[in-house]
């Protein structure tokens, strides 16, 4: 299925979590053969973790079939199982993760029509749990999807409904990680008092954030991520001088451990130093950026690559571009 701007929206058209009829609402009473407990849980919760950090590492195309055997042949009988109303919102909250992760290893490979299916899906567990954050954080992803393909419109309603639905969280992170997705939606969308708002919102959020990172897909938003996304709305808001100062933030100050996360910060930096008329520091830092993405799995890295090598092919002539045009064209 094509993505779609039209499909996204329909997501919202769901009642609200309260007026939603849940399977969780009552005590399961499924196949009394598949009893589902903390045990069960804590499984989904453990291997979503595993299998996440694996991908954040290496990039959305490896082990992306594990996720999906998993899903369908372990977790799949656990939800038509019999369990408790307490332990039915744990299990449907974890599953709802897991499925979102599916959907954003699906969108990392490059299927952006099965990733938007993944999260139509964990949006829907994670409203019969009653979990309002991990509703944002599906809409969220959506919200990604249609800012990287220009949808203005429905980029801006999805992380608009992503705030309003965090509106009551406490959580620092996830409300900074939502609303530097509406900057981004405004800033594509040229609504730039918007976008303002909102970045300075998120970044007053980050600045209360925890040290440590929560057990959510959100709660693991970091000063560094922040950073890098912050640089790259300014970037598209024109302000070049402050978008490279944030990158560099983000990599020199915060670190950013995960590798696929890291080529692509340095990805971008070069582009915005080879916009500023630097045309030294921009192949320094895509240097960098190849010896980082090697080996990684990630439409985006590869996306990154491509445009690099688009810039490259004008500037040939100029020395220290040659080496790395062979580079980017082995990798």
């Amino acid at each position: 299925m094509a993505a779609s701007s039209a499909y996204a929206l329909s997501v919202l058209a769901l009642p609200d979590l309260d007026a939603i009829t849940r399977r969780t609402a009552t005590a399961q009473a499924g196949s009394p053969s598949v009893r589902v407990g903390k045990g069960e849980v804590a499984a989904v919760r453990q291997m979503t973790k595993v299998l996440g950090d694996a991908a954040a590492e290496l990039g959305g195309g490896h082990a992306r079939h594990l996720v999906v055997r998993y899903l369908t042949e372990d977790v799949a009988p656990w939800l038509g199982g019999s369990f408790t109303q307490a332990i039915g919102r744990e299990l449907f909250a974890a599953v709802s993760q897991l499925v979102h992760l599916a959907g954003w290893m699906a969108g990392d490979e490059g299927n952006q029509g099965l990733a938007q299916r993944y999260y139509a899906h964990s949006f829907r567990l994670a409203a019969e749990a009653g979990d309002a954050e991990l509703s944002a954080t599906a809409l969220r992803g959506m919200a990604v999807q249609a800012i990287d393909h220009g949808h203005r419109a429905a980029a801006v309603r999805l992380s608009e409904e992503c705030v309003r639905r965090a509106r009551a969280l406490d959580d620092p992170r996830a409300l900074a990680y939502y609303r530097t997705t509406l900057a981004n939606a405004a800033a594509l969308d040229g609504d730039r008092p918007t976008a303002a708002s909102a970045l300075a919102a998120a970044q007053s959020a980050i600045e209360r954030s925890p040290a440590a990172p929560g057990e959510s897909w959100a709660g693991h938003y970091s000063v560094g991520r922040w950073a890098h996304e912050s640089g790259m709305i300014l970037a598209r808001l024109g302000d070049l001088d402050a978008a490279e100062e944030h990158l560099r933030h983000a990599l020199d100050i915060h670190g950013l451990d995960r590798r696929r996360t890291r080529a692509i910060v340095l990805a971008d930096l070069g582009q915005i130093r080879l916009q500023r008329g630097d045309i030294g520091a921009a192949v320094a830092g895509w240097h960098d950026f190849l010896d980082c993405a090697d080996g990684i799995r990630s439409v985006k890295v590869h996306d990154a690559v491509q445009e690099m090598r688009a810039r490259l092919d004008r500037l040939s002539g100029v020395p220290e571009v040659d080496g790395l045009s062979e580079r980017a064209a082995a990798l």
